[in-house]
């Protein structure tokens, strides 16, 4: 083996322990990610059960509040029961209204909409619903980075082949020094893909 082929080995060789070690540092952080998109998905799912909960409340209440307005309507009822009617017919209305305030606060999120609107608590406390569309959002924004760093990991795993090639030809130099180029060329790629991957979630 030749000086220079031996130089060019020993390069690979720590371009390749460099790639290695960035390559695991992503796979931890494209790890995490995707536990954090696992968590946002069942949010979402359970926040639209959530949500589909409190719109069939409200239709069901709405339907109370016709049938009721419906029998007050007839005039067969005296007095008393007409006032006693009335009332239920207004606790029906503010519970109508109540109902769509908690279902805005849980599609929208309670920090889109003012802290006057707040209708629903989240154990025990108000203004801490993160909304429907924001779980949906924020899924999107994992999935769009994931995808992003995964295609860098996929270069910084062909910039790892490249340089074991490197290491495998002794006799070519020139064949040695094409694979290191290669092997930076992907590494680098792998590096920039990544790294624009994990700035778009920040």
């Amino acid at each position: 083996m030749s000086k220079q082929s031996k130089k060019i080995e020993e390069r690979g060789g720590v371009l390749i322990i460099f790639f290695v070690a960035l390559l695991a540092i992503m796979e931890v952080l494209n790890n995490s990610f995707e536990k954090q998109i696992t968590n946002a998905d069942n949010n979402e799912v359970s926040y639209s059960d959530w949500y589909n909960a409190k719109s069939i409340k409200q239709v069901m209440k709405e339907n109370e509040r016709d049938f009721l307005a419906a029998l007050l309507s007839t005039g067969l009822m005296d007095r008393d029961h007409s006032s006693v009617l009335k009332e239920k017919i207004d606790k029906t209305k503010e519970l109508i209204i109540k109902y769509e305030a908690e279902k805005t606060e849980i599609l929208m999120g309670s920090a889109n909409i003012p802290p006057s609107s707040w209708a629903q608590d989240l154990d025990g406390e108000m203004g801490k619903i993160t909304g429907l569309r924001e779980w949906r959002e924020i899924s999107r924004k994992l999935k769009d980075t994931v995808g992003k760093i995964n295609l860098g990991i996929l270069f910084l795993q062909i910039s790892v082949v490249f340089g074991v090639v490197c290491l495998i030809i002794q006799e070519n130099v020139k064949l040695q020094k094409t694979f290191t180029l290669l092997m930076l060329a992907a590494g680098m790629i792998g590096i920039v893909l990544s790294l624009y991957g994990y700035a778009s979630s920040l």
